[in-house]
């Protein structure tokens, strides 16, 4: 593609640099809006430079992308409601042999929950649970956090469902949920060990404390007193004071009612009258009150109530389990519906308005759980990258770089791995999957189909992992980040040259190591 007139290269490279300040610094001083906002900036101005019509830019909008994304984070939702994470955050504290132990078991549900619900919503959820056990056990929190991230990230990498970057080249490639699984899967489940071994390598002396012992008995603690209370947000810990407060209530008018019966009952020890002449039978459990009369026990009193209570408690309880059941087998066939071949947009939206319906009730609390600003950032990042393609710079670098990238070589691998590598933490992996995607499974397509297969899956490969090198690599780095240091009383600020340190040689190794790895 040539290059466009000066002024619509000159003004839509400027659009495009507002929406990466924006993007990669969502709170710059000069224009502190975020990057939903950014974005749509970026794609209003790209309309009134004239880089691109209205109508272009409506049709630069990728509505299966948008759909696949809605769909899998409604399933979230749904499986959080049904104790999904809750069971994996157990799964991280049964039977621990300690610190190591701990670590690798972080390593692997990190990767394997963030390949079936997305790697933001993983961090999201497991984030103050992994740092609270770690500081109940007087084990450095660090380690822990980076595995979390790093583990998340890898882990996406096998799944079109596992990151946004994915759900794009899938839908764009074409690529079959299958296909793409069984492509990148033992890339991905190398890259765990190594990224797991280059952790304990590190930390191995942090982690090797004498406390290691009591990780189980502390762990399940945390797992029932705070996964139930953690819904997608920071956890406030206001549960336990109001429960406290409820104990203590409750307690009180039981001893006041105590109290009153043994009162009651000592006053009168001997046979009561009723004052006829005929001796009352005192039954098994009751006093007499101040004129003989006899009074029923307050356990007596309320015993068929409590037994319809906890009837009544029992059926609740059975059609909640019945109801967690239909969800995760709904989850179920949605992922098998997706590894026969079916369209993934209307997969995933189609098992999300299963999960409502099943719900039989008002699904407004549970979609106003879905981040539609992350949907309104991808609608304006579309059109912003499409307007730049327009002016044709990114065509122009392509051009000076295939002769070097072409995949049939090592030689042209690593020049394109290490292409992605700085793209991804330079401009963002969802932006450089855009820009490089079409032109990248264009040039191998000129060698053979499965070199276009391979080149897509590297793609998804590096574009994923390159998240780990830096902690502003990827969104999931950053919610680890910010949950642990808004945490109450287990609050941890990771450093960016604390992540740095570990994510640096951690990626490159990675990377290096699953290129091997990918099959197309």
């Amino acid at each position: 593609m040539a290059m466009a007139a000066t002024v619509k290269v000159v003004l839509g490279s400027f659009a495009f640099a507002i929406f990466w300040v924006l993007a990669v610094f969502p709170a710059v001083p000069f224009l502190p809006v975020g990057r939903t906002a950014g974005s749509l900036l970026g794609a209003m101005m790209m309309v009134l430079f004239r880089v691109l019509t209205a109508d272009q830019a409506y049709a630069a909008i990728d509505l299966p992308i948008l759909g696949l994304l809605f769909g899998t984070m409604v399933v979230s939702v749904y499986l959080e409601r049904a104790d999904m994470f809750k069971y994996l955050g157990k799964l991280l504290s049964w039977k621990s042999q300690g610190g190591k132990d701990l670590l690798c078991r972080v390593c692997v549900i990190s990767a394997i929950s963030s390949a079936l619900f997305t790697n933001d919503t993983c961090c999201v959820v497991l984030t103050e649970f992994v740092l609270k056990i770690a500081r109940q056990n007087n084990l450095p929190p660090q380690p822990f956090l980076l595995a979390l991230a790093s583990s998340a990230n890898i882990g996406s990498s096998a799944t079109p469902i596992g990151n946004p970057q994915n759900l794009v080249i899938a839908v764009q490639s074409k690529i079959s949920f299958g296909k793409f699984l069984t492509g990148i899967l033992p890339a991905m489940l190398v890259g765990i060990v190594v990224n797991t071994a280059i952790l304990l390598g590190m930390f191995w002396n942090l982690l090797s404390i004498e406390k290691d012992e009591e990780v189980v008995s502390v762990g399940e603690a945390v797992v029932e007193e705070d996964m139930n209370s953690h819904r997608f947000s920071p956890a406030t810990m206001s549960h336990v004071t109001s429960l406290n407060s409820q104990e203590w209530s409750s307690a009180l008018d039981d001893m006041q009612a105590s109290n009153a019966v043994n009162v009651e009952s000592t006053r009168h020890s001997s046979a009561p009258w009723d004052g006829v002449g005929t001796p009352q039978r005192k039954e098994e459990g009751a006093s007499t009150n101040r004129y003989g009369r006899i009074v029923m026990q307050s356990s007596q009193i309320s015993g068929p109530n409590q037994s319809s209570d906890e009837k009544e408690g029992s059926i609740e309880k059975w059609k909640r389990l019945l109801w967690k059941t239909c969800v995760y087998l709904i989850t179920i066939g949605m992922l098998v519906a997706l590894l026969m071949g079916l369209n993934m947009s209307w997969t995933a939206i189609t098992a999300a308005l299963a999960l409502m319906v099943l719900d039989f009730k008002d699904a407004r609390p549970c979609l106003e759980k879905v981040s539609y600003s992350l949907l309104i950032f991808f609608c304006g990042m579309f059109i912003t990258v499409d307007g730049f393609n327009k002016t044709g710079i990114p065509s122009t670098l392509w051009d000076f770089m295939e002769p070097h990238a072409q995949i049939d070589r090592v030689s042209g691998i690593s020049v394109l791995a290490l292409v992605i590598l700085v793209l991804s933490n330079v401009a963002s992996n969802v932006p450089t999957v855009l820009l490089l995607g079409a032109r990248v499974a264009a040039s191998a397509a000129s060698i053979s189909p499965v070199e276009e297969t391979k080149a897509w899956l590297i793609l998804a490969w590096v574009s994923t992992v390159a998240g780990n090198l830096s902690l502003l690599g990827s969104a999931a780095n950053l919610i680890v980040c910010e949950q642990a240091r808004r945490a109450q009383f287990y609050g941890y600020t990771l450093s960016f040259w604390g992540h740095l340190r570990f994510g640096f040689p951690s990626t490159l190794i990675v990377t290096a190591v699953g290129l091997f790895l990918i099959r197309g």
